[in-house]
């Protein structure tokens, strides 16, 4: 059903390096001018992100995970090097790539269903059908009996639900989550955590993620890359020691998980 959430066929594990490539940084470097002169927001960086990854990046503020990310979606043109897509040149913003916001930024005058179904809508899907894809969507977000709601009458956690809900009904080849959690409090954004991850293990979708928190990245992430201060580097790019499916709230308490986050924030700590 067009509209619909696809859920792709895993032609090899998520994120194993036999899959193939879905975005690819050749030799791509950020500068801006500032007041002070040119700035160098990203150092000369070279990624591969595959086809089901689900691929976060950590790292201080003004290291360059923003600009990465903005990079990939096309909201900013690299200084140096090419951004690719498939291997396809981006050369600005397309619903192939979705973006999630740290703030929601919903209409409030539709309804959370309409919300979701404004991708379909403006691509000329039939009312029918994009109100069963939404409705769809917003079960897969926990959202089903709040198609009818107003945005302001949901929670924070709410709304960052519905936001995903409405970047998936367009289909997007490629999801990009700028820290979508970082408003929320400790105890909403380890529920979203959970339900995004469900999200994922669903749908299997390119996921790149951008997170302040250790924690986050080490329980999210099918590969972790922590990125350097300024000039923005990758200095740490590995897979975590367990499996997509074991990630469960009980996960954070075993030995294997601890060990893991402690090692990334030894990295982190070291840049």
């Amino acid at each position: 059903m067009e509209g619909a959430l696809r859920v792709e066929s895993a032609r090899s594990p998520a994120g194993s390096p036999g899959a193939p490539s879905r975005v690819t940084l050749q030799a791509v470097a950020h500068r801006y001018l500032a007041r002070q002169g040119e700035v160098a927001a990203l150092g000369r960086t070279d990624l591969q992100v595959n086809t089901g990854e689900f691929v976060t990046l950590v790292g201080p503020s003004g290291c360059g995970k923003s600009t990465l990310l903005n990079l990939i979606a096309g909201f900013l043109v690299p200084t140096e090097g090419e951004v690719l897509v498939d291997g396809e040149v981006v050369t600005g913003p397309s619903p192939d790539r979705g973006v999630v916001f740290q703030q929601a930024n919903l209409y409030p005058w539709m309804s959370v269903r309409d919300n979701v179904a404004l991708g379909p809508r403006l691509r000329g899907v039939g009312k029918a059908e994009r109100r069963t894809a939404a409705d769809e969507l917003l079960a897969l977000v926990g959202l089903e009996e709040f198609g009818n709601a107003r945005p302001y009458e949901l929670s924070g956690g709410m709304q960052q639900r519905c936001q995903i809900a409405r970047v998936l009904a367009n289909d997007p080849d490629v999801l990009l989550l700028d820290e979508p959690f970082g408003a929320l409090d400790a105890i909403t954004r380890e529920h979203l955590q959970m339900q995004l991850h469900r999200i994922w293990l669903r749908s299997r979708k390119t996921a790149v993620f951008i997170t302040h928190s250790v924690e986050e990245a080490v329980f999210l992430g099918t590969r972790v890359i922590v990125m350097g201060a300024r000039p923005g580097r990758i200095v740490f790019d590995e897979r975590p020691p367990f499996r997509p499916e074991a990630r469960t709230p009980e996960l954070r308490a075993t030995p294997a998980f601890v060990a893991w986050r402690e090692r990334v924030s030894a990295v982190l700590r070291g840049t």
